[in-house]
């Protein structure tokens, strides 16, 4: 007797008793009757398996066998619309999938039977769960999408990679690239605020806004403090884990344009943001447990919109073309100069600027890892500024607190990031 082909019969038996065995119990809970259960579905791996061995002696058996499984399936099917009145057929593409399987273990693809096996029952489990997802779906959620598919596989293509313009200084492939790539993480943001965000409370909601927009966390909890100024830990720490996840988002911007560049930011932007954790940490233990709702549309609303694609594109075009311009002007202190004015508005897209700049060979990686750090603080800044101006006092001097403490450890890790050039 042939070991190898015992061991996979056994994994198609394997397979087929895990798969009907997920639909037996899904049917258990919902207290249903199924055509099938788990000694069904591991004997249609087995059917699977046999046809494909016979198949090699006997031409044509697979496709026969085949056909009369998608009949059976079929008259299955029919048979449960006709008596139970319910139209799903998730049980019956799981069977066709197992034969399938089984097919797949005798023709030697034994690792990707039993990838595409777990990711089946994985389908077949989540099912309550994507009904949840299904529910808080909004028809502008899914023009979102389609908004950024067209955006990455129909529009990006059709530009020119290449320098275009006065002084030759555009670049339309790589302004609307990073334009996408923005919108990709604004979108994961409302994603995540969306369906964690409000439910949560402040913190969640505070990590989740950060992908979208720090000073807009800023803003809304600031305002939102003015009217529970008992809670002032509560909204700093939600404020703090904006600011927190802005390190990281900067980071991984750099890490998808200039890897290398991106890991001599880690010290500094990797460790501001642990620093930052450990605040929030310490922050939420003196917290007063509270439930805190946040509903601002500067949060809540869906970022992915073409107006402010153009504009972030075009912001990134003029960023960039103002570092290229003035670096070779003014050197690395025009770099420094357009970083500063940038970050009062906006980290991104300096930040996306320089890592292309860096990566192309235009600008050295210190002063480009220089005017990434100076935007960020900057911006820091701003946000603090907008703190003590909405939120007062006592909530603005919290948040200094946790300023001094990462743009501290930021300063440190860009010193040791230098040393590793």
């Amino acid at each position: 007797m042939d070991y190898d082909i015992v061991k996979s019969l056994l994994i198609a038996l394997a397979l087929g008793f895990a798969i009907g065995m997920q639909r037996s119990l899904s049917y258990l809970r919902k207290e249903e009757a199924s055509f099938a259960g788990s000694r069904t579905f591991a004997l249609i791996a087995l059917a699977g398996y046999l046809s494909g061995w016979l198949g090699s002696e006997v031409p044509g058996f697979v496709p026969v066998v085949t056909g009369g499984v998608i009949v059976l399936l079929a008259l299955s099917y029919a048979l449960k619309v006709l008596r139970q009145e319910r139209w799903g057929m998730t049980t019956q593409m799981a069977a066709l999938l197992t034969f399938a399987l089984g097919l797949m273990i005798r023709y030697g693809w034994v690792e990707y039977a039993v990838f595409v096996g777990v990711l089946v029952i994985l389908l077949l489990e989540i099912k309550p769960r994507l009904r949840q997802l299904e529910r808080h779906i909004a028809p502008r959620d899914i023009q979102a999408v389609i908004l950024l598919l067209v955006m990455s596989f129909v529009i990006l293509p059709m530009l020119p990679d290449r320098m275009i313009g006065p002084g030759r200084l555009f670049n339309p492939y790589q302004t609307w690239l990073m334009a996408v790539i923005i919108a990709g993480i604004s979108f994961v943001g409302y994603l995540a605020v969306k369906f964690l965000g409000a439910k949560h409370g402040v913190l969640l909601t505070g990590a989740a806004g950060g992908l979208i927009s720090s000073t807009a966390v800023s803003i809304s909890l600031s305002k939102m403090y003015d009217r529970s100024r008992e809670l002032r830990d509560n909204y700093a720490a939600g404020i703090a884990i904006a600011c927190t996840f802005m390190y990281l988002r900067v980071l991984f911007e750099a890490f998808v344009i200039h890897p290398r560049l991106a890991w001599n930011l880690t010290p500094a932007y990797l460790g501001a943001a642990l620093t930052g954790l450990l605040f929030v940490a310490w922050l939420y233990r003196h917290s007063t447990r509270a439930e805190i709702r946040v509903e601002d549309p500067a949060i809540t609303r869906n970022p992915l919109q073409l107006s402010e694609a153009i504009k972030f594109g075009l912001l990134f075009g003029v960023i960039y073309g103002a570092i290229a311009f003035v670096q070779g002007r003014y050197g690395d202190v025009g770099v420094y100069l357009v970083s500063f004015f940038s970050g009062l508005t906006d980290v991104d897209a300096i930040t996306l600027s320089l890592s292309e700049l860096t990566r192309s060979g235009k600008l050295e990686a210190w002063p480009a890892m220089t005017g990434i750090v100076i935007a960020s603080v900057t911006n820091s800044l701003v946000k603090l500024g907008i703190v003590y101006w909405l939120g007062g006092t006592r909530l603005g001097w919290r948040v200094a607190q946790f300023f001094l403490l990462t743009l501290g450890t930021m300063a440190l890790g860009l010193r040791i990031g230098g040393m590793w050039l």
